[in-house]
């Protein structure tokens, strides 16, 4: 690498034209950074620059000597502390700490950021003066002074949850390497030291179908925005949907899907590759961003609704990418698209079944039952099934079906599932006796989505399937795979 250095009239800056690789990127010295709101103050000029994405990297190690806002206590917490449908909340008063920083050694059920919530531990809390190490990166935010506060994705919600119950406003990141990264770098993982780099150069665009609109098309501006900043995906609990930043990310895995299935197909549409390349940038980087909280040992078998959506994202990176690496998971990362998701023999003669796993305890397949058989808990577990997963796969299930994924997903139960909700011709008509067939079957709660489905799946390529069939069983404190 080559550097050409001229000094400014700027007291910390030094400005390098940096050859790297054939390309040339304009580096700097600086001794602050400040991104959304967020500014991190070092003791001395560092080499700094900005991911593909628009995320900072430093040259370390480094010391940051402040943080702003500042994090620290507050003199009073006025926090209105409500419970849930379920009585559950993971909110407390406290006034210890806000607007706090860490390091996300491991995905886990523990953070520093605010202790408002009771996943809080002073100890995941970076304390100033602090040596930031290579290849480590900090998440630092601000939080919300008040509850509640917009729903991320308010546009899409229902009336009763455009607002929500989060204390995090929002969340930077500042990765620190051992050296400059090339110009189309993407950002490295958030959590763990593993900070392998990934290029825009190695995307292959040509693999994006070309796809004839149908229904009404979202906006790229606002789905650009919705994928623009790190999603923090690495406390492994329910207790995220109250934690994290309104300003990032959704709070909710039905959401997660949801945005990630509406963004997976606008990416399939015919459409120039500049008005796609943001969103494709934004999508890669959220799926390399999985893959390390995945290695990281994170996974998303979380009951009810709250792990959605984690899995496309990594395939569709490495995918894009031509790379193998993102597909090295450790058997740890299971999905609950593929836990909820398994063959069997249901009640009115269909095959695969859908299954709660945990929620608020153990819960056992219901699915083989008659609903005159099942409890209260059989119960819950169908509403669930209708109102917080299965409308929200589907976008996925067809993109994955256009990039012919299907056997690098390896659960092929996911599909043939997502295939029964959307059939539109109900061949167990005659089987259902007196409980018809849900309302909410053979569409999804996003139009578009929908729109796309019945124009598309018809044609979608043929392909090998995993021949990966496998069911998920409660095993002592969590589960196991089982053939299926």
């Amino acid at each position: 690498m080559k550097r050409i250095i001229r000094f400014t009239a700027c007291t910390f800056m030094i400005v390098i034209s940096a050859v790297i690789n054939g390309q040339t990127a304009n580096v700097r010295y600086r001794k602050e950074i400040s991104q959304h709101g967020i500014t991190w103050t070092f003791d001395k000029p560092v080499e700094s620059g900005q991911f593909i994405t628009g995320d900072w990297w430093v040259t370390g190690p480094l010391k940051i000597v402040r943080i702003d806002p500042q994090p620290g206590p507050v003199e009073t917490d006025n926090t209105i502390i409500q419970s849930n449908r379920w009585g559950d909340t993971s909110l407390q008063t406290d006034t210890l700490m806000r607007n706090g920083s860490m390091i996300v050694y491991r995905a886990g059920n523990f953070q520093g950021y605010d202790s408002r919530n009771g996943s809080y531990r002073d100890s995941c809390n970076v304390k100033l003066p602090f040596l930031l190490g290579t290849n480590l990166t900090l998440v630092s935010t601000i939080s919300n002074p008040t509850l509640p506060v917009d729903n991320f994705c308010s546009k899409i919600m229902w009336e009763g949850e455009k607002k929500v119950r989060v204390t995090l406003k929002t969340a930077a990141v500042l990765t620190c390497l051992k050296e400059a990264p090339p110009p189309d770098a993407f950002r490295p993982p958030f959590a763990c030291s593993d900070k392998p780099i990934f290029r825009a150069k190695d995307i292959q665009w040509e693999l994006l179908p070309k796809l004839k609109p149908s229904g009404d098309v979202p906006s790229f501006a606002e789905f650009e925005q919705y994928f623009s900043r790190c999603w923090i995906d690495h406390l492994m609990s329910w207790e995220q949907q109250e934690l994290v930043p309104n300003e990032n990310m959704p709070n909710y895995g039905r959401e997660h899907a949801r945005l990630i299935s509406i963004a997976s197909l606008m990416l399939m549409l015919d459409a120039p590759r500049e008005q796609k390349e943001k969103l494709t940038l934004g999508l890669i980087q959220h799926g390399i961003d999985l893959y390390g909280t995945a290695i990281c040992g994170g996974y998303w078998n979380e009951g009810g609704g709250h792990s959605s959506g984690r899995k496309w994202p990594i395939l569709f990176a490495s995918i894009m990418l031509n790379n193998q690496e993102l597909l090295n998971l450790p058997a740890t990362a299971i999905f609950q698209e593929d836990t909820q998701t398994y063959y069997g023999n249901g009640w009115f003669g269909q095959k695969v079944l859908w299954q709660m796993i945990f929620h608020h305890g153990k819960r056992d397949p219901y699915e083989e039952k008659p609903p005159d058989k099942w409890e209260q808990w059989d119960k819950t577990s169908e509403s669930y099934r209708i109102c917080c997963t299965s409308s929200a796969w589907v976008g996925t299930a067809l993109a994955a079906r256009y990039l012919k994924a299907i056997k690098l997903w390896g659960h092929d139960a996911y599909f043939d599932y997502v295939d029964r909700w959307m059939q539109e011709e109900d061949p167990y008509a005659q089987t259902r006796g007196d409980h018809s067939r849900p309302g909410a079957e053979t569409t999804t709660f996003d139009p578009f989505v929908t729109a796309m489905w019945k124009s598309y799946r018809k044609n979608a390529p043929d392909q090998e399937y995993s021949g990966k069939n496998f069911k998920w069983v409660w095993k002592g404190n969590s589960g196991i795979w089982i053939p299926n």
